[in-house]
């Protein structure tokens, strides 16, 4: 699997590596767990096994102001969910995100204009009974800043930088 994510400035990354961070120190399932280097918050703006993109991205778009707006919960296996903080459809999200998939091809269906949930994933394979302590422990209301791009391929576990910015 391959990805194309937006990455945040230092102070973004902190904010939501504190949510790893509350999660972790309660006993929760938490990306703080993962400690890979290529491990950091982000969002995926397009993904899939042949993903292929143009030699140019839509990141003179950046950096890019970010509003979270709540907790989104996604089925990940029986019992199991993902965690993560939703972020705000706006204007300038969209016309990036619009962009990149003119220039992109392989992208699974819901990565794509129109399907797409935008999201900062926090915590994988919680459990239905933790959602509302993990949920309780999350801090909501922030914003923040998207100042780079890069490339995650799954195959080679690599990360490929594609706009300057927090990695």
């Amino acid at each position: 699997m391959r990805s194309i994510e937006l990455v945040f400035d230092d102070p973004t990354d902190s904010l939501v590596r504190a949510d790893w961070a509350r999660l972790a120190a309660a006993g929760l399932p938490s990306l703080a767990a993962h400690t890979s280097r290529s491990n950091s918050p982000h969002i995926t703006l397009a993904a899939g096994a042949g993903l292929e993109t143009g030699p140019d991205g839509p990141w003179d778009q950046l950096p890019l102001d970010v509003t979270f707006s709540g907790a989104i919960i996604f089925p990940a296996g029986t019992g199991k969910y993902v965690l993560a903080r939703s972020v705000l459809l706006d204007p300038a999200l969209l016309d990036l995100h619009r962009a990149l998939h003119r220039d992109v091809s392989g992208a699974l269906p819901l990565t794509r204009p129109g399907a797409w949930t935008p999201h900062v994933t926090i915590a994988r394979r919680i459990a239905g009974p933790q959602l509302g302590t993990a949920m309780d422990l999350l801090d909501l209301r922030i914003e923040g800043r998207c100042t780079g791009a890069r490339l995650w391929d799954g195959s080679t576990r690599t990360v490929t930088p594609l706009a300057n910015g927090s990695s």
